[in-house]
């Protein structure tokens, strides 16, 4: 580990020559990459598939650390965090995040995300993903301005004596975040896509696009603050939703508030854009599936018309003028003129909505907020001895998390810029096999969440994305 540190300390990755190859120097730093898997008997849950993508992946990349990482990450979310079994003949499956035993919406839809082309060849991953469906379908029935629940429905949280909100039984956290109910959205598209199954599509699963429609439509706050409101007795000012729990206040244009980011983290200005962009593409899936498999086109016309509300009043809010780069998009508005400039690492962010489906990577926009985020325009960029990348408030100055080094190669178009990131990434493990929530700019030892299954899954997903597209990249 220490030679790498070194390499990164002298050389410094943003004036690497074009031509040098950055996995050259990482050659024969160790020799003992023993599997960090748990023993096969230990496994939540085992894949033919992804098994089998493992050994084509280390067999094709010489080098034995990345191979090792592939290995220990891409299957850590069905190794080490699912929880699988058949409920009155249907999939059910919980996720937890690692670490934390609750199962966010988000996470666990980004943990599984990555498997979703691997179903065709492995029947029994494809039942898990089922179950994931079904669940997060449950979890929104239950409360659809949660972000994450129990498995078990009469558990109490935690957070039950701090918060300041209508917290239920089976609830873990209710910090309403538009992407919460996007990403099942995204998940049952996917799936849906991949396999034209329509089993886990019945119409408790429809309800549930009900109830996403409604809340949407609720935080618009076209005619009051709406039912939601949230409060945590806490000093961690970024946990805690200011003026009575309702936020600050926002001109009703059209967009959606979000009073939490994705990062968990409450919002300075609610109209998160990256995260209104995601409902607007979210809102044309849900639309296409319940007019196909449900033949319910009125709901289908619903889902439509409000995602066109919300493009609508994204085309006039979201985009404003950098004084040095030009067109850009701003991370939050508050539909009065104001803006929030930055990004944060977590997913949907802006640099993610080429990945998202949002836009094409070569937007002029986007192009021009990127320069942005990777830059010190953004308040939440750091570059250090260990590492360069985008953090935020959530672990605080100075933490870079790998998730943004992450989706930085995943929407690059850059191949000297891939290379870099799988780099940046191979180099900020600290010698544990695995990805982090954050790890300090200027020492990747300083790491926090030693278990985050999102970051690990989502690496290997990028690195399977290289092995199949670019290959040569390895080399």
């Amino acid at each position: 580990m220490r030679s790498r540190r070194k390499f990164v300390q002298n050389v410094g990755l943003l004036t690497l020559a074009a031509h040098l190859d950055p996995f050259s120097l990482l050659a024969g730093t160790r020799s003992d990459f023993v599997s960090n898997r748990p023993a096969l008997k230990d496994r939540k849950f085992t894949s033919t598939a992804v098994n089998e993508a493992i050994g084509v992946f280390k067999k094709g990349v010489s080098n034995k650390e990345i191979g090792w990482l592939f290995e220990n990450c891409f299957p850590n979310t069905l190794d080490t965090t699912v929880d699988f079994e058949m409920i009155d003949g249907k999939p059910d499956t919980y996720v937890i995040t690692g670490d934390i035993d609750a199962m966010w919406l988000r996470d666990s839809c980004a943990q599984v995300w990555p498997y979703l082309p691997m179903m065709r060849n492995d029947p029994h991953l494809k039942s898990l993903i089922e179950g994931v469906i079904r669940r997060q379908t449950t979890f929104i029935h239950l409360d659809p301005y949660a972000n994450a629940f129990y498995k078990d429905p009469s558990k109490v949280s935690e957070w039950k004596e701090s918060d300041l909100t209508e917290m239920k039984p089976g609830v873990h956290e209710r910090k309403w975040e538009i992407d919460s109910l996007c990403y099942p959205i995204r998940l049952a598209f996917g799936y849906w896509k991949e396999t034209g199954d329509i089993g886990p599509f019945d119409n408790k699963w429809k309800e549930g696009i009900v109830l996403t429609l409604k809340t949407f439509k609720e935080q618009q706050r076209k005619t009051d603050q709406g039912p939601y409101k949230f409060q945590r007795r806490t000093a961690w000012a970024t946990d805690g939703v200011p003026l009575g729990g309702y936020g600050y206040p926002t001109k009703p244009v059209g967009l959606i508030n979000s009073m939490f980011r994705p990062s968990d983290d409450a919002t300075i200005f609610p109209f998160l854009i990256p995260s209104n962009y995601f409902a607007l593409v979210s809102l044309e899936q849900a639309a296409e599936m319940v007019s196909k498999i449900s033949g319910d086109n009125a709901l289908a016309a619903e889902c439509i018309a409000l995602s066109k509300e919300i493009k609508f009043a994204l085309d006039q809010f979201a985009r404003v003028m950098h004084p040095q780069i030009g067109e850009v998009f701003a991370y939050e508005v508050n539909g009065f003129g104001s803006f929030n400039l930055m990004d944060d690492a977590n997913v949907p962010s802006l640099l993610s909505l080429p990945y998202l489906g949002v836009l094409k990577n070569d937007d002029e926009t986007y192009k021009n907020t990127r320069k942005l985020l990777l830059s010190g325009f953004n308040p939440f960029y750091f570059k250090g001895k260990a590492g360069e990348g985008i953090g935020g408030p959530h672990a605080g100055m100075d933490m870079i998390w790998p998730l943004s080094i992450t989706m930085r190669g995943l929407t690059s178009r850059d191949d000297f810029e891939i290379k870099k990131c799988i780099e940046l990434l191979v180099n900020c493990h600290a010698g544990t096999g695995f990805m982090h929530e954050s790890f300090h700019k200027d020492d990747a030892s300083n790491f926090t969440r030693k278990w985050f299954a999102w970051a690990n899954t989502i690496f290997g997903e990028f690195l399977w994305k290289v092995y199949r597209e670019k290959p040569e990249l390895f080399q």
